[in-house]
């Protein structure tokens, strides 16, 4: 969600914080802003919309200054304008905030009792105001800091500047995350480690509760009761990570054709492709000793837990029990301390699942994190971590971190499998044979379906409704479809299981209706067509995602047939995965939307 850059250095900052911005643009947001101190004054520059609109105020009015912070924000109260933007001032006080203050309500009304004016309709302002008041009331900075975080409740990371404290940046986290990098003569501040990559890749990641003090010397950290703590520093591997677009229009189109490089370092992790077996890395669970598995996530990562949960109950005979983050953490479940759970999380930083996480461990449960940051929160918090390895992920509609996921949740069902006995050393490498296969596969399925994805997206952007269907591990990637499709696109859609097409969604269907079928020739074949029929029979338009296998065996019209390679079950949903990324990307590409940044919504959500 929103980002937050600080510098206190020996050279001009506010360029710099920019730059720093532009790598925090993943995250999704709705206006930036930079402060900095100058001459004992503070000083900034805000705009609404992108991070262009913010350089063009910089280059016609630039902005001095050696310490500064900046902020890209994603809307939660208050409209995304300018006069919302962070860094909010107040009375010789900056601030910049990611999250939510919970009770900022009740600070306000005691504030402005007090006589205070406030100038946004934004939660963060209440932090500035209560600082500036803390100020008047005789307390230094260091003091004011800390008992405005006894004071306020809530999710947050923080940046604070005193302009009478010219050479020192304040900063505290409560959820969302934030780490410190160490430069020379130089530190600085970041809501991740890509952002901070092209300063520094030594860095330390503030925990819950913690909050610092930076000069151009060096950091302090304390906990919440103000007692100085130390914290790991540690080498990041973001700054390995070159973030463009290359020769793609978008970031989505170049994480799309990634996809068969990055699982192919993915499984590289977790399979011996000479034993043809999967390796111990994916046994940091002893799942031959658990009941039971739990699997928490949230958006595209759930649905990709839903296929695992197929994935482990198949090959391991595992039962799985899962449900969505923000569900999960509050259905007060009976789980067995002799159970493990799983929390899939691309960022490793998604609130929901933290929380949901945190219950688990409560609980006793042996705790594994599927994530793509593996110095994430999740990632620290878990007993074992599974990195995905899919490198960053800068569009906020996933493609590469989902078929990431699912090839090592793959890999993971396979190895439980083996180690519960449910399949032979025989079947493991057979099925480890198709993992192998599959970024192959995938290469050429990019190059052969493109043409006819683009052709089909043009009629699918005439459309105001889309129906997907699928069984099986089809029915979550009819989910992930319509997610994607309205992500980008911002056509209404929907995924259904095809099973439960007469229970509802039939009524939809008319001439004017497409849906589209997921349906490889797998065991469940015969039955999706008979609800293919029932489609036809009432004029819907059917788009047809299938193989060889199934184009040949049915001979029902379609208004298109997408056909793909002959798979076997376990890596189709991984194949299958390619088209529907690909029509709803060049959909939302005809629709003229912001595909990389679609509105109102944000790649790594940390608050509630």
């Amino acid at each position: 969600m929103c980002g937050i850059v600080g510098i206190v250095g020996a050279r001009p900052v506010s360029e710099r914080l920019v730059d720093a911005l532009k790598r925090l643009e993943y995250r999704g947001y709705d206006s930036a802003g930079v402060a900095t101190i100058h001459d004992g004054q503070l000083d900034r520059r805000r705009a609404e919309g992108k991070l262009f609109n913010l350089e063009t105020k910089l280059a016609g009015d630039p902005l001095p200054g050696l310490i500064g912070i900046a902020h890209t924000r994603w809307a939660t109260h208050g409209a995304p304008t300018e006069n919302n933007a962070h860094p909010h001032f107040t009375d010789g006080v900056a601030v910049v905030h990611n999250g939510i203050i919970e009770n900022f309500s009740e600070i306000k009304d005691a504030l402005i009792a007090e006589g205070a004016t406030f100038s946004t309709q934004t939660d963060t302002e209440v932090v500035a105001q209560l600082l500036a008041k803390l100020r008047r009331d005789g307390l230094d900075g260091r003091q004011a800091m800390q008992a405005m975080l006894r004071s306020v409740t809530g999710a947050y990371a923080l940046a604070v500047l005193f302009a009478d404290t010219p050479g020192t940046i304040l900063a505290a986290r409560s959820g969302p995350p934030l780490a410190v990098g160490y430069g020379a003569q130089e530190m600085f501040l970041g809501s991740d480690a890509i952002a901070l990559a092209p300063f520094t890749n030594e860095i330390t990641y503030l925990n819950d509760g913690d909050w610092a003090v930076l000069t151009a010397g060096g950091v302090e950290i304390l906990d919440h009761d103000g007692n100085s703590v130390t914290r790991p520093r540690q080498v990041s591997i973001a700054a390995a990570y070159m973030v463009d677009k290359g020769n793609h229009r978008h970031f989505m189109e170049k994480e799309i054709y990634e996809q068969p490089e990055v699982i192919s370092h993915a499984l590289g992790h977790y399979v011996d492709f000479t034993e043809n077996r999967v390796s111990a890395a994916a046994s940091a669970i002893d799942f031959a000793r658990i009941p039971s598995l739990a699997i928490s996530a949230c958006g595209t990562a759930y649905l990709a837990g839903l296929i695992g949960k197929y994935w482990f109950e198949r090959y391991a005979r595992l039962p799985v029990e899962i449900d969505v983050a923000s569900e999960f953490r509050y259905r007060d479940i009976p789980l067995s301390p002799d159970a493990a759970a799983l929390f899939i999380s691309q960022s490793g930083e998604t609130a929901d699942t933290l929380a949901s996480l945190r219950y688990c461990k409560d609980l006793g449960l042996t705790i594994g994190a599927v994530v793509n940051a593996s110095e994430s929160t999740i990632a620290r918090s878990s007993d074992a971590v599974f990195p995905i390895l899919a490198g960053p992920e800068i569009g906020v509609a996933s493609t590469k971190a989902f078929t990431c996921q699912l090839a090592v949740l793959a890999a993971l069902a396979v190895g439980a499998g083996r180690a519960r006995g449910t399949i032979s050393i025989e079947e493991e490498r057979v099925l480890v044979r198709h993992l192998a296969e599959m970024p192959r596969i995938m290469a050429s399925v990019l190059n052969a379906i493109q043409p006819k994805m683009e052709s089909l997206a043009r009629e699918l952007s005439k459309c105001r409704d889309v129906l997907y269907l699928g069984r099986g591990t089809s029915f979550p990637l009819a989910m992930e479809g319509a997610l994607k499709l309205k992500e980008i696109s911002y056509i209404h859609a929907e995924g259904y299981a095809a099973g439960e097409l007469k229970h509802g969604p039939i009524a939809l269907i008319d001439e004017n209706m497409p849906v589209i079928v997921i349906a490889p020739h797998d065991r469940f074949f015969e039955k999706t067509i008979s609800n293919m029929q029932e489609v036809a029979a009432r004029g819907g338009r059917i788009i047809f995602i299938t193989d060889e296998r199934g184009a040949a065996a049915s001979k029902l019209e379609t208004m298109s047939t997408i056909v793909l390679p002959n798979v076997d079950e376990l890596i189709a949903p991984m194949i299958f995965s390619l088209p529907i990324q690909l029509l709803a990307y060049h959909t939302a590409v005809f629709m003229g939307t912001d595909v990389d940044q679609p509105r109102n919504l944000a790649k790594s959500v940390t608050v509630e």
